[in-house]
């Protein structure tokens, strides 16, 4: 095998499928990511919230808390006497706003409204983040799976060679033994490369649905996310004001203080204005009597009823404050140790590169000494095996990289991107 042959044919072989594949448009992150947004549940459900929230602020709007109520009665003592005494009325109950009462509903209706949005954008984003992780998780298994064939294949081919020289009587028996037992070896991180590239594919899928067909793990894009820009980088905590998941604190924590600014007017029930009207007559053969009559009925107070109520609500309220407050400590915290990560797995890659090279131009030497006889086997297989784990590392840390900057995004609370040219 010439020089550099064998990381030549690595290369090739992580980069045949994405070539012939190249006529088919490649899923891209992006892609896949919006998929996986369809198919949650608050995604599918949001038209309904969004209609249930502003049924809620046009019920605020109305003149009374609740729709009046209609009131009739017959009174008669024709059971058991000859009397006749009767007396019919109809009326229209119709309940009051407290004081204060329809302005704080109005208020807790239209944070109520405003916090749909927010909810949706926390639940993509935590959607995402499992999406992330199993997109480059795919991706490594499928590196990892054509690394390991390309391995078979150079152990195959150094097994043949060796073969050749055995029967000429240059090398041992057990050189060809030696070189058997790396085919198998081979063999078996394969079958095991191919193991986990079907379960990461199975993760993925559970995600976004079913992939347009069998194999179709070769057709993701490469392309790695955009890093965040600049501003985002010197001052994370002016990135953090659109936070989705800061926004949805946010917006429970203002639900939350409108709910206990609404509990503190609801200190009794609503109350009633009734207007009704009386037909009577004493009894039988007396002409009808007309009645007019207007009522007020003020609950005198809720008790101990309304003090649990308001107890709660203060309670939701500094719970909802509580949680946003350490939600942006530990969201602070994450955006900068994931720049750092994504910084360090730069330079990580770099370094992986770098032994890359070296451990392909080693093998270029050892591949000519052994050829000439002047390197033994064990010392041409370990060789082999040290180019082919520097290239498994280089492989490892471009997509280690790419991952990091997915997670500096995520923890910035940015979805999917491809760099800008």
């Amino acid at each position: 095998m010439a020089a550099h042959g064998a990381v030549a044919l690595l290369l090739c072989a992580v980069t045949a499928s994405a070539q012939a594949q190249a006529a088919a448009p490649a899923l891209t992150l992006e892609a896949a990511a919006q998929a996986a947004i369809q198919r949650l549940p608050q995604t599918q459900a949001a038209s309904h919230r969004s209609e249930a929230a502003e049924a809620l602020r046009r019920a605020s709007e109305r003149w009374t808390p609740e729709a009046p109520a209609l009131e009739t009665a017959l009174k008669s003592d024709r059971i058991g006497s000859k009397a006749g005494a009767r007396e019919v009325s109809i009326g229209l109950a119709v309940p009051l706003w407290l004081p204060g009462e329809r302005a704080a509903s109005r208020a807790l209706a239209e944070a109520e409204l405003a916090a749909l949005t927010p909810s949706q954008q926390a639940a993509a984003l935590v959607a995402v983040a499992e999406l992330r992780a199993a997109w480059w998780g795919l991706h490594l298994a499928r590196n990892e799976q054509a690394l390991m064939r390309a391995r078979l294949t150079h152990a195959e081919q150094l097994a043949a060679d060796v073969a050749k020289r055995v029967r000429a009587g240059d090398l041992a028996r057990a050189d060809q033994h030696q070189a058997d037992g790396a085919v198998a070896a081979a063999q078996m991180e394969l079958a095991q490369a191919q193991a986990a590239q079907v379960q990461a594919g199975q993760a993925l899928q559970a995600l976004i649905g079913p992939l347009p067909a069998p194999g179709a793990e070769a057709s993701l894009s490469d392309q790695a996310e955009a890093a965040p820009d600049a501003a985002a980088a010197v001052d994370p905590a002016a990135a953090l004001q659109a936070h989705p998941l800061l926004r949805e604190l946010a917006a429970r924590a203002e639900i939350a203080q409108r709910s206990a600014a609404l509990n503190r007017v609801q200190t009794r029930a609503s109350p009633e204005l009734s207007l009704s009207t009386a037909r009577d007559r004493g009894a039988f053969g007396e002409p009808y009597g007309q009645a007019l009559t207007l009522a007020l009925r003020l609950p005198l107070g809720a008790g101990e009823h309304h003090s649990a109520r308001q107890s709660a609500a203060l309670a939701e309220l500094a719970e909802a404050q509580a949680r946003l407050s350490l939600a942006r400590e530990r969201i602070a915290a994450e955006v900068q140790a994931a720049q750092g990560r994504a910084q360090l797995a730069r330079v990580g890659l770099q370094a992986a590169e770098r032994r890359a090279q070296l451990a392909d131009e080693a093998q270029g030497f050892f591949e000519k000494s052994f050829r000439l006889g002047q390197a033994d086997l064990p010392t041409r297989l370990r060789v082999a095996l040290e180019a082919f784990e520097a290239q498994r590392q280089a492989l490892r840390a471009r997509i280690e990289l790419a991952q990091a900057v997915s997670q500096w995004r995520q923890a910035l609370g940015l979805l999917p991107a491809a760099p800008t040219e």
